[in-house]
């Protein structure tokens, strides 16, 4: 496992981000673990959140030529991870979109540079992939092409298609998705503790249930 993976595992696990237990999903499956990205919520996390997904973005080698941050949690995502980029030499341009449309000022749904070339879109947890779907919606709009999406965690679980919603959305766009981490680096990790080894069983037990094939 790349170091920054392990790295990103412990500053979630420090901040409570990435808590084991017993968790309802919203499909209703209990689930021995939960990753709240919502969690990273003060300057330093948002920081370090930036650090991470830079990282994961260089070690994927995927070209772009900007990037492209889903309201709402994409905003300041995008933000972090362009100012984290710009300072190890990778200045990009960054947009994020509005909810709704603005009718006075300059108007629109789109803030930041104007959307143009091969565009990076930026993401916590694919869930349904409703938030990409839209992104991808603004981006060929604007003539522009999505590339690729990064999120910080593929729980590599299958939905009602059997497919799991990252695979429905290579599927649909042909486009790659990668991850920080996923669920094979959160269990390599955790066969390496001790004291989590009761969780690591019942993160095998649910994977054989609802785990992508």
């Amino acid at each position: 496992m790349n170091d920054f993976k392990k790295e990103f595992i412990e500053f979630a696990m420090s901040r409570n981000i990435l808590r084991f237990g017993e968790f309802k999903t919203k499909a209703g499956r209990l689930s021995p673990y939960f990753f709240n990205a919502g969690l990273f919520n003060d300057g330093e996390s948002l920081r370090k959140i930036g650090q991470f997904y830079a990282k994961a973005i260089l070690a994927a080698q995927l070209p772009f030529d900007m990037l492209f941050g889903p309201a709402y949690k994409g905003i300041p995502l995008v933000s972090a991870i362009s100012i984290n980029l710009s300072e190890i030499g990778n200045n990009y341009p960054f947009c994020f979109n509005r909810k709704e449309a603005k009718d006075h000022g300059e108007g629109g749904n789109l803030i930041g540079a104007p959307l143009s070339g091969e565009i990076l879109i930026i993401d916590d947890v694919i869930s349904a992939g409703t938030s990409i779907s839209e992104a991808i919606n603004f981006i060929c709009a604007a003539s522009a092409r999505p590339c690729g999406v990064i999120v910080s965690l593929d729980r590599m679980e299958r939905g009602e298609s059997g497919l799991s919603a990252i695979q429905e959305i290579q599927k649909a766009y042909n486009i790659p998705v990668i991850s920080i981490i996923n669920l094979d680096d959160l269990m390599s990790y955790m066969s390496g503790r001790d004291d989590l080894e009761l969780n690591l069983h019942a993160v095998e037990n649910y994977r054989a249930q609802y785990g992508i094939t």
